[in-house]
């Protein structure tokens, strides 16, 4: 099945920030976690995932740390700020209004009251 390739787009940072919730993640964690709870709907390239981390740390979203993965590698992991939080719920909330709203005219909704 195929799917829009902007499905994704807009709403990217809102499951960033779903993720960064429960755990600080490295970029890959986060390009593989995203895709394995979506069954592989959602694949973000790296192109895509470290402007936006790049973006939210700057804004104060997120910060971030350096974390050695073994004696050769050093890994940046990503953890939600306060602010982040704020804006995680805010964005939860537009997209409830969203998908409730998506849902009404797909199931044949309440059609407005004509003139």
């Amino acid at each position: 099945m195929a799917h829009e390739k902007n499905s994704l787009s807009g709403h990217t940072t809102m499951l960033i920030l779903k993720l960064l919730e429960s755990k600080d993640l490295y970029g890959y964690q986060i390009i593989e976690e995203l895709a394995q709870r979506s069954e592989d709907l959602f694949c973000l390239k790296t192109g895509t995932l470290y402007p936006i981390l790049h973006g939210l740390e700057r804004d104060d979203m997120v910060s971030s740390y350096e974390k050695n993965a073994d004696s050769a590698r050093v890994r940046r992991y990503y953890r939600l700020t306060g602010k982040g939080k704020g804006l995680l719920s805010e964005k939860q909330s537009e997209w409830t209004t969203y998908a409730t709203a998506v849902n009404r005219i797909m199931e044949g909704g309440v059609r407005c009251a004509t003139a």
